[in-house]
């Protein structure tokens, strides 16, 4: 994904980024990508907060960087509940080292997969710091006051990647330390209110987040509230766990969410970017006659949308189908209400944007007149044919079944 973003920043940043800035934006993003790979790859818990903040401080300066005033309130809003997350986290770290005396993460596992620590309340409260910590960082409802104003006024490029890439690594530690540290145990025997607290959580941002959405005019605030909706996909996926082979299959969906999301989300902030780039604004009702001035945008936007909804031969499809077969093997059968509740109402607003760029009418002035170059249309197109190859493909299935698995222990 961030190769993808870096390539479609060649072109698409020209209206966005003062020139004088654009050296100085690729270095920031540059760090911003080694922040998030090093929380994917450390084995110290504090080197995973240290790697977070990286990536945080980066995503501040990247959502600042915009031309617009209204971006560097944004970048300093975030700066403001992302500093706050990472306060929760390292009280978090700490009351983990207060109870085992250790940061590495093979040890901890260890250490507290024993009867003792399970039942400790240092350790209760250390999970329920890393929830506040890292629930503030992911976005995760009602924790996603800074997402909306962050993704409608930073630059297109970092919208963009932000979006598919920063709060589902920050969704990733979570899984992480709720499942490889504290151990499926814990959420199912020593701490089930955490549990059902986030089974709550989730469903509200399942339903919330596309509610909102309805209401935008703004195609970035739209998909920003579209992710609060995906982040409580992705975090279900803790949620739905028991013992046995069914129980496997919610934590299967959520990871495989994780990719299903970051391409849907990344194809349809390239289309955003696309419409900054050719109108210098991002109005939902600029989609009007994209499909007879811009087909391949088009495209993308169609393929993209159809994920985000579950459609059959698309991979979003297979992220609503492991969770519902999980919600209904842990016996939470309201789940799959939920998720088909979401489904519907991101059909209706996919629906409304869908309509605008295929089926306005051919008096209605096409406010895009082009396609915009190859350098911005080609990332777009590997997103968007990745939300439809991963479903006749989908590689990252054995990748998350073996994870899922190893979570059990």
């Amino acid at each position: 994904i961030g190769v993808l973003a870096a390539v479609w920043m060649q072109r698409g940043l020209q209206q966005e980024i003062p020139a004088r800035a654009s050296r100085s934006y690729h270095t920031v993003f540059l760090l911003f990508v080694t922040g998030l790979m090093g929380i994917t790859i450390t084995g110290d818990v504090f080197n995973l907060y240290v790697f977070l903040e990286i990536s945080s401080i980066t995503s501040y300066v990247l959502i600042g960087m915009g031309r617009k005033r209204q971006a560097l309130y944004a970048g300093y809003s975030y700066l403001i509940l992302g500093s706050l997350g990472a306060t929760f986290i390292l009280l978090g770290i700490g009351h983990l080292y207060m109870a085992t005396g250790t940061l590495a993460m093979a040890d901890l596992t260890e250490k507290l997969a024993t009867a003792e620590m399970q039942g400790s309340s240092v350790v209760r409260t250390a999970y329920a710091f890393f929830t506040v910590g890292l629930g503030l960082k992911m976005a995760l409802f009602p924790l996603h006051g800074w997402q909306p104003a962050a993704y409608t006024h930073a630059p297109s490029g970092a919208s963009l990647v932000i979006a598919a890439t920063s709060t589902k690594v920050a969704a990733y530690a979570f899984y992480r330390v709720s499942f490889k540290l504290f151990g499926s145990d814990f959420l199912l025997e020593s701490f089930p209110a955490a549990r059902e607290l986030l089974l709550v959580l989730c469903a509200a941002a399942i339903v919330v987040g596309p509610l909102m959405a309805l209401r935008q005019d703004n195609l970035k605030r739209l998909l920003a509230y579209s992710s609060v909706g995906q982040i409580g996909y992705i975090v279900l996926g803790i949620v739905l766990i028991a013992p046995g082979k069914g129980g496997l299959e919610g934590p299967i969906g959520g990871l495989m969410h994780f990719w299903n999301h970051a391409l849907a989300k990344g194809a349809l902030f390239c289309v955003a970017g696309a419409l900054v780039y050719q109108t210098g604004a991002c109005r939902v009702r600029d989609l009007a006659g994209l499909g007879r001035r811009a087909p391949w945008t088009a495209a993308v936007l169609t393929l993209a949308c159809l994920s985000m909804i579950g459609v059959p031969l698309t991979a979003g499809f297979w992220s609503k189908f492991y969770l519902a077969s999980g919600a209904i093997h842990t016996g939470h059968p309201i789940g799959v209400v939920v998720l088909l509740l979401s489904s519907l109402l991101t059909a209706v607003y996919s629906w409304r944007l869908l309509s605008l760029a295929w089926f306005s009418s051919a008096v209605t002035p096409a406010v895009v007149q082009s396609e915009v170059p190859w350098s911005m249309r080609l990332p777009a197109l590997a997103l968007g044919l990745g939300c439809l190859v991963f479903f006749f493909a989908p590689l990252h299935y054995e990748i998350a079944r073996v994870a899922a698995e190893g979570f059990l222990r």
